[in-house]
């Protein structure tokens, strides 16, 4: 990999080189700014594979791993796909699920913090924890993809600041407010509001990242909890892994309105590679399976036999709509129209969905992607900032926020 020795000016981008076509455009983008990906649940699949036993798990090369998978599915992600993809640096994404009690999250997430330590430690020429902006520069001019640790819902601090805190301490970066389910202070995109968005706490644990250097992730929230926290936020948020849903109306997108306040937030969205978030007909077919799924467990109550068999004659008569390329594409084109180029970053969602779009089939296919982008007009400089140069700058300004108030006392609350 080349050495990024210019990254320490990384709020100029502006690269002198200009392409002819658009694979020369795109290579010559991610020579100079490798992709910075926003969320990659391999950690995860450490878990559910292996029970986070990995002393003898080969990450060189997991195409072999669909034997560990009940459905057989490979993972998408490991070290050769990764080179072969441009990826200079990964937030992985140290999820738990969210049907966790609060106490059982917090041990799960440590867990899950511990095996991606251990699985960076074990590849030292390919992998370097990064801490800091500064760290990912190192990482990066050293030849190593910089690892980074992003927690994925806010059901893992059990509700407590405290929590929050040693997380940070323990590496995590960024966490996501909320997954599939309500906290007890934010609500879910995915689940019955109970909130009206974020508590008066919510609020709090916002601040107190912001405090901390820790950056919100506003990706599985509720559109009002988005909207409260950009309201309290004074570092840059992201969105680790969104797409539009002015494209697709999925809840787990981010409205238009939302997207507007970005460029005055200095935060950003990574669009994402999962098909149901890209694809509006794809989204329309989940919907159409459940409502036939929900139709034969009524018909035939007691027979989950019958209610399989339905399922699958109507699998068979109405086959998925893929996404694809494009689609991904259409959706940073969306994002660039209405928050401009500054707000876009790429977060695949790689080994965290069951299967890919078309042409984006795993970790190794992001070039296509930029190729896409610059078949479509874009710049080398704009293909720079999203695969880049935008998150650099998001976590600097994180940074920096946190040294200008360096003199402010943690928040505290009372143990009952």
């Amino acid at each position: 990999m080349k050495k990024l020795a210019i990254l320490p000016l990384i709020a100029l981008w502006v690269s002198p080189v200009w392409a002819e076509t658009p694979e020369d455009v795109a290579a010559a983008a991610l020579e100079a700014a490798p992709i910075w990906d926003g969320h990659n649940d391999v950690p995860i699949q450490l878990r559910a594979r292996f029970g986070n036993e990995i002393n003898a798990f080969d990450f060189e090369d997991t195409s072999g791993t669909g034997e560990t998978h009940p459905e057989g599915r490979t993972m998408h992600t490991d070290l050769l796909r990764l080179r072969e993809g441009r990826v200079g640096a990964q937030w992985w994404s140290v999820y738990v699920s969210a049907s966790l009690s609060e106490p059982e999250a917090v041990q799960a997430v440590v867990e899950q913090i511990d095996v991606t330590k251990r699985l960076i430690e074990r590849y030292p020429n390919d992998l370097a924890l990064a801490l800091t902006a500064d760290d990912v520069v190192a990482a990066m001019d050293g030849g190593k993809i910089a690892s980074l640790l992003g927690m994925e819902g806010g059901h893992s601090i059990g509700s407590s600041l405290a929590v929050l805190r040693q997380t940070y301490d323990l590496g995590a970066r960024y966490m996501t407010l909320t997954h599939s389910k309500n906290t007890p202070w934010a609500d879910s995109a995915t689940d019955t509001p109970e909130h009206g968005g974020l508590t008066e706490f919510g609020k709090d644990i916002v601040r107190e990242m912001n405090r901390i250097g820790m950056l919100v992730d506003l990706s599985h929230v509720s559109e009002d909890a988005m909207n409260d926290a950009l309201d309290v936020a004074k570092a840059p948020v992201i969105f680790s892994h969104s797409s539009a849903r002015a494209i697709n109306g999925h809840a787990r997108n981010v409205p238009d309105d939302v997207l507007r306040r970005l460029p005055q937030n200095g935060g950003i969205i990574m669009v994402t590679a999962v098909p149901g978030f890209l694809s509006e007909p794809a989204r329309e077919w989940n919907a159409g399976r459940s409502a036939e799924e929900a139709r034969l467990k009524a018909l035939w109550q007691g027979q989950p036999e019958a209610v399989e068999a339905g399922l699958g004659l109507w699998d068979q008569e109405n086959p998925l709509p893929t996404a694809d390329i494009g689609d991904m594409a259409d959706h940073i084109d969306h994002v660039r129209s209405i928050a401009g180029v500054a707000s876009i970053g790429i977060g695949g969602d790689y080994d965290g969905i069951p299967f890919a779009p078309d042409g984006l089939e795993d970790v190794s296919t992001y070039p296509a992607l930029f190729k896409e982008l610059a078949r479509r007009g874009y710049t080398q400089n704009e293909l720079e900032q999203i695969s880049f140069g935008n998150m650099m700058r998001v976590m600097r300004a994180a940074e920096a926020y946190k040294l200008s108030v360096a003199d402010q006392p943690p928040i505290e609350t009372r143990i009952p």
